[in-house]
Formats: structure tokens, C-alpha cells, sequence
């Protein structure tokens, strides 16, 4: 993906064993001109993967008499800790300037799980969450995505 002035590129190790998703590694390679602090941009990237694994696993808003439903996190699903597969970092030394770093990690994960199912399955799935797909093979439940 290119965006906020950076290159970044994401793959996904995944398994399925009866019927359950596992993703095991998010690898990620990013080129975002000069870095300033190699440590922050690998914090904001790790935080921006688990957003994004969080919201193209569980990430379902609804509406009930036009109301949201999900008022917190005990009824909006997020990754947990125990959940978190490894991340895999790397920085592209660059000299340009220092580009967005914020957001950077969020778009790529989505693709890279769904290519990952794909290379598992032969299934192309086209819309998220995963969860919601039918007969997707993939987490519906707490718990069933391990890291």
C-alpha cells in the first residue's frame, strides 16, 4: 500500500484447523523515509496491525431501532492479548522525509489475512468481518483466534 506518504506491505501465516482461523505472523515491511525514533514507528505499527486484525475479524457494528448496539468492549469484539500472533517489523532505512506512520499499519491487514485464507482455502472472501462470513472457516466465537 502507499499511503501517507510511506510504502508498506503486509503478509499473514495463517492455519485452519477444524473450522478455526490461527493466524500465527503478521509480517510487515514499511519504508517511511527518515526515521526519527526506529522504536516508536514499530510501537504505532503493532498497534495498527491488532486495530486491523481486530476489525477484519470481529469488526460489526449493527443498529437496533437506530441505535448502536455495541456500547463497549463486552459486546464489541477486539483481540486480546493471548489472541496476539507475532509481528514481524522491519524499517527500510530511508533518508527522505519522514512520512505518516499513524495509521499506516490498519489498511494492509485485512488483505493480507483474506490473501492468507485464499492461499489456504481457495476462497476469496469479499467483505468483512471475516467472522460473518458464511462457511468462512474463521473465528465467530471468543477465543478462536490464538496467537
Amino acid at each position: 500500500m502507499e499511503g501517507y506518504t510511506a510504502c508498506i506491505a503486509q503478509v499473514a501465516e495463517i492455519s485452519i484447523q477444524d473450522g478455526r482461523l490461527k493466524v500465527h505472523r503478521i509480517t510487515c515491511v514499511i519504508d517511511c523515509g527518515q526515521t526519527v525514533n526506529p522504536r516508536i514507528v514499530e510501537s504505532q505499527l503493532e498497534s495498527g496491525i491488532v486495530y486491523g486484525l481486530s476489525a477484519a475479524l470481529w469488526g460489526d457494528i449493527t443498529l437496533r431501532g437506530g441505535r448502536v448496539r455495541q456500547t463497549n468492549f463486552n459486546d464489541y469484539r477486539v483481540l486480546r492479548l493471548n489472541e496476539l500472533p507475532e509481528l514481524d517489523i522491519h524499517i527500510i532505512p530511508g533518508s527522505g522525509a519522514p512520512a505518516g506512520i499513524g495509521e499506516t499499519g490498519v489498511p494492509p491487514v485485512a488483505p493480507a489475512v483474506c490473501n492468507a485464507i485464499f492461499a489456504a482455502t481457495g476462497r476469496r472472501l469479499r467483505s468483512l468481518p471475516i467472522s460473518a462470513q458464511p462457511n468462512s472457516s474463521e473465528p465467530a466465537e471468543p477465543g478462536a483466534v490464538t496467537g
